[in-house]
C-alpha cells in the first residue's frame, strides 16, 4: 500500500503540472495540433480522462471492463472516437472531467484487495502497476501537449515510474512484434534529472543501455525517434529492443519520425 500511495502522489504531481501547462490557454490553443496525428491539445486531455475512467472500471468491475475490451476489439478506432467526443467539450468542463476521473481512479485503486490483478488492454496488473501505467500515460500525453504549445516539460518524480515501466515492458514489446524475447535481462543505466543513476539488470549483462533518463522515457513512450535520443547501446539485442520498445498497451505504435535535419 505504501508503494501505491507513493506512485499516486507522483501521479498527482504530474497531473497538476500538466494542468498548470493548460492554465490560461485560449480556445485556439486548445485546438492546436499535437504530434499525434489528428489529435489536438483537447484530444490529449479527453483521452487521459477517458482512460482514467476505463481504468476505474477495471479496478471496480472486471465484467464491465470485459465489455469495454470487447468494444475495443470490435472497433479498432474506439480510442480515437472517444478522444474526438471528449474534445468537443468546453475546456473548463474537460479539465473538470479529467480532474474527477483521476480522483475516482485513485480511490478505486486504494480499494483494490492486495494480490488482485486488474484486467487491461495489455497483461493484467496490480493496483500499483496500474498507477504506474497511468503515470506513464499522463507523462507521455503531457509531452505531446508541451510539444504542441512549445512549452518545456520539466521532469518530475513520475519520470522514474515511466523509466521502470519502460524496462519492465521489454518482453511485451517483443511479443507485440511476434518476436521471441531474449532469455537474459538487459542492463539499463539512466542518468536521473537529480544527478543520481537509476539501474536495472545485472552488471555483467552483455546487453547494456545507457543515457539520460528523459531520453529513455521519450523513446519507450514513442515520443521521440531513436535517432533523436542520446542513448548508448552495447550489444545487438539491446539495439534491436530500442527499435521496438513500447511502454504502453495496445497494438504496436507507429512512433515518431526523426527530426528533419538540414
Amino acid at each position: 500500500m505504501a508503494d501505491l500511495e507513493a506512485i499516486l502522489a507522483d501521479l498527482t504531481n504530474e497531473s497538476e503540472a500538466l494542468e498548470r501547462m493548460l492554465s490560461g490557454l485560449t480556445d485556439a490553443d486548445w485546438q492546436r495540433p499535437t504530434p499525434a496525428e489528428g489529435w489536438t491539445v483537447a484530444h490529449q486531455i479527453a483521452h487521459l480522462a477517458w482512460t482514467d475512467e476505463v481504468a476505474t472500471i477495471a479496478a471496480q468491475d472486471a465484467s464491465a471492463f470485459a465489455d469495454v475490451l470487447k468494444r475495443a476489439i470490435a472497433e479498432p478506432d474506439a480510442v480515437d472516437v472517444e478522444a474526438e467526443a471528449g474534445a468537443q467539450a468546453e475546456p473548463a468542463k474537460l479539465i473538470a472531467r479529467w480532474r474527477a476521473s483521476r480522483a475516482a481512479l485513485a480511490d478505486a485503486l486504494r480499494a483494490v484487495p492486495p494480490g488482485t490483478k486488474l484486467p487491461w488492454f495489455g497483461p493484467p496488473m496490480s493496483a500499483a502497476s496500474m498507477a504506474t501505467a497511468r503515470s506513464m500515460e499522463t507523462w507521455a500525453h503531457g509531452q505531446d501537449v508541451a510539444d504542441a504549445l512549445g512549452l518545456p516539460h520539466e521532469p518530475g518524480p513520475v519520470l522514474q515510474h515511466v523509466a521502470h515501466l519502460g524496462v519492465r515492458t521489454r518482453d511485451f514489446a517483443y511479443v507485440l512484434h511476434d518476436r521471441t524475447p531474449p532469455s537474459d535481462p538487459f542492463r539499463v543505466e539512466l542518468a536521473a534529472p537529480d544527478g543520481s543513476t537509476w539501474v536495472w539488470g545485472p552488471e555483467d549483462s552483455p546487453s547494456v543501455v545507457r543515457g539520460p533518463a528523459v531520453d529513455f522515457c521519450l523513446l519507450v513512450t514513442q515520443r521521440r525517434h531513436r535517432d533523436d535520443v542520446s542513448l548508448q547501446v552495447t550489444g545487438t539485442e539491446a539495439e534491436q529492443w530500442l527499435g521496438i520498445a513500447q511502454a504502453f498497451a495496445g497494438p504496436p505504435g507507429e512512433g515518431r519520425p526523426p527530426v528533419a535535419r538540414g
